[in-house]
């Protein structure tokens, strides 16, 4: 082959690794904010989980309430 030409292939051949390790620090990124976005929303489900005992909770003690007041619907 031709040094020019070999020349010319080398120096693609360095864009292309260029881009590529270029890309590779984008998907870690993204992959790292993704992890991030997991844990929070997992501490929203654990949270509103939390919430929906309580709620259940609450229910049952009016209820009681209300059958000690004698005014159950």
């Amino acid at each position: 082959m031709n040094e020019k030409v070999e020349n010319l292939i080398l120096e693609h051949l360095r864009v292309i690794r260029a881009d590529v390790s270029s890309l590779k620090e984008e998907v870690s990124g993204i992959r790292a904010e993704m992890r991030s976005m997991k844990q929070h929303m997992a501490a929203f489900m654990s949270h509103e989980t939390a919430q929906d005992g309580d709620i259940a909770a609450m229910k049952l003690q009016l209820e009681r309430i209300g059958k000690r007041l004698d005014i159950v619907e």
